[in-house]
């Protein structure tokens, strides 16, 4: 298995370099949004919320809603509205 490999941020064991929705990832995990899969008003709305394309936003928590840090604040969000959230991992540092 190659290591240097992006990791998919919902489960670390898987090596695909798909995009996985927020949703299905693991609290305390970084990542970055790829793509806003939602219709051209909730678009809209995300993007004033800080959840950008290229935007790096870090799941806090997972309970009835998920808490993502973005831009220094911390938002909640619902799992549907998660799920329309494409992220990519984001290699920690000091991995190449």
């Amino acid at each position: 298995m190659n290591e240097s490999l992006p990791r998919c941020a919902a489960d670390p064991n898987c090596h695909r370099a798909e995009l996985c929705p927020l949703n299905q990832i693991k609290a305390g995990t970084s990542v970055r949004i790829k793509q806003l899969a939602t219709s051209p008003d909730m678009t809209s709305r995300l993007r004033e919320l800080g959840f950008c394309e290229e935007q790096q936003i870090k799941l806090v928590s997972r309970h009835a809603n998920l808490i993502c840090q973005v831009c220094n604040a911390r938002l909640g969000i619902s799992p549907e509205l998660a799920e329309a959230i494409l992220v990519e991992p984001i290699a920690p540092a000091g991995v190449a």
